[in-house]
């Protein structure tokens, strides 16, 4: 086998309701996922002289074994009976870490998903999914890989499909803690729950991201980039940030806003999409 390269997408929370908190401390979400045709790419290699899987270049700050690829791939392993063939894998990191797109739960979706087909594992998607759960809360969404209504903490998902349009995204030169905000006691932890997934069509005020205003006080330069980008439609932050996003209803009008953005905030522009460009691509190998 050559080697393959697969995407690693984005995603957004189109909104994020935190209706309640659990006993056990983690919040209950509602929410509504969508992917994005960018991301990371990752492309996996065999390797005759090696069993099992490894990264030829480690993250920065992040060891190896503590990286969700590896952890996906370990949980991969644990499921063969066989020994496993050896796989490089080498990531082409274009997603900021710590952005609230999904980043790393993508990356372990994407190993879930390659390494099943490689090694020829033979688990279904309900299976991959239960994996991706114990490696993270948003892991099971991209695993499926279809937009996505999710409650309980995110894994109850239901499929829906949001307008496909196209987004500026920014990242503002801050690392939020996620842990801080959802410790935080000014955090709204009772929004009404909605009872249908929303097309997100319609009076797009009546849903928001309830961590916004805390990060916004919390982060100046997510304030500030908020405002900035809210100048030209309704802006929203990505899970617990730091991105944020604003949605526009062609390329050509998402370009423009994005070549005035201010200097020092990186980020781009993409398309947001209904079925996940792994998905796309793996379809294309059956």
């Amino acid at each position: 086998m050559n080697s393959l390269t697969l995407p690693s997408p984005a995603k957004l929370n189109l909104f994020l309701h935190i209706v309640g908190r659990r006993p056990d401390g983690f919040h209950e979400l509602q929410t509504l996922f969508q992917f994005l045709d960018y991301g990371d790419d990752i492309t996996f290699t065999p390797a005759r002289d090696k069993s099992g899987a490894w990264l030829e270049d480690s993250l920065p700050g992040v060891e190896d074994e503590d990286n969700l690829i590896i952890k996906a791939a370990r949980a991969i392993e644990n499921r063969t009976t066989s020994p496993t063939p050896g796989i490089s894998i080498r990531i082409n990191k274009r997603l900021p870490m710590g952005g609230g797109l999904g980043g790393g739960s993508s990356n372990a979706a994407t190993t879930l998903l390659a390494l099943n087909h490689i090694w020829k594992t033979g688990l279904n998607t309900d299976e991959l999914a239960d994996i991706g759960l114990t490696l993270g809360a948003d892991v099971p969404v991209f695993v499926r890989g279809h937009s996505a209504f999710g409650e309980g903490v995110g894994e109850q998902l239901t499929p829906a499909n949001p307008p496909e349009d196209w987004f500026v995204v920014l990242k503002p030169d801050c690392e939020i803690n996620t842990g801080k905000i959802f410790s935080e006691e000014g955090l709204t932890r009772n929004t009404p729950r909605i009872t249908i997934a929303p097309a997100f069509e319609g009076d797009a005020s009546r849903y928001r991201n309830d961590c916004e205003d805390v990060v916004r006080r919390l982060y100046p330069e997510v304030n500030q980039s908020l405002e900035w980008l809210s100048q030209f439609g309704p802006a929203r932050l990505t899970g617990t940030g730091a991105c944020i996003f604003g949605r526009f209803p062609t390329e050509s009008a998402a370009r423009i806003i994005w070549e005035s953005k201010p200097s020092g905030i990186t980020g781009f522009v993409a398309k947001g999409v209904n079925i996940s460009p792994l998905h796309q691509k793996l379809t294309e190998l059956e």
